[in-house]
């Protein structure tokens, strides 16, 4: 079968099939932090997990985690007394995030699939998917699940370092699974939650930063 490369098709080919996002993440893993973990990025999530509404003594579930770039960040605001669960559906992601962070008494991770499987209910604190929802296929079904595996009043947060235009572009400019992936219209968002079961949702979405705050109905 004849590649991809350098034509319309936004997929690349594994073997005689397309590539699916799990191979595509599963590939990038080992070099994910090299390319994309700055010290600009860094500096970015301190300040941005600084508004999530985080509390010492929190349990975080850090969703679609990948090689565990929040964890620091979250472990600051919730301290030892707190705990961050993290995880993703790509195997290379969890064991590139393990290696990082399972000497840590009070962090988890695990391979899991949010679309596919449940999640312990009302379990958590606060939800966080920082880069993650525009990956998603099934957004209904991985909102109403972590709906479930959130407390009462629980936090969900949905983020991104680009805005939703920044993200549409970044991704539409490389020839790859993720290429059609893009965050919702604010106005879909809101739906979307309302369905799911949450409510005081705030939406920032300006460039360089996407931020989505909503609270478990």
């Amino acid at each position: 079968m004849k590649s991809t490369r350098g034509n319309s098709n936004p997929y690349h080919f594994y073997g005689a099939l397309p590539m699916s996002r799990k191979v595509y993440f599963n590939e990038a893993a080992e070099t994910w932090d090299q390319r994309f973990y700055t010290p600009k990025l860094a500096s970015f999530l301190e300040r941005l997990v600084s508004r999530f509404g985080l509390k010492p003594g929190y349990n975080v579930l850090d969703v679609g985690t990948g090689t565990g770039v929040l964890i620091p960040f979250l472990l600051q605001v919730v301290g030892q007394a707190g705990s961050v669960t993290a995880i993703d559906f790509a195997e290379r992601m969890v064991q590139m995030c393990r290696l990082k962070y399972l000497h840590l008494k009070n962090v988890t991770v695990k391979l899991h699939d949010v679309e596919e499987e449940d999640l312990p209910p009302a379990s958590f604190d606060a939800v966080t998917c920082f880069g993650l929802f525009p990956h998603l296929e099934k957004k209904e079904k991985a909102l109403h699940n972590l709906n479930r595996a959130l407390k009462p009043g629980g936090i969900l947060i949905i983020a991104h370092a680009l805005s939703s235009r920044e993200v549409k572009a970044h991704h539409k400019s490389a020839l790859s699974p993720v290429a059609h992936d893009t965050l919702p219209e604010n106005k879909e968002v809101r739906q979307l939650l309302n369905l799911t079961g949450f409510t005081e949702i705030h939406i920032e979405d300006e460039p360089g930063c996407y931020l989505c705050l909503s609270r478990k109905r």
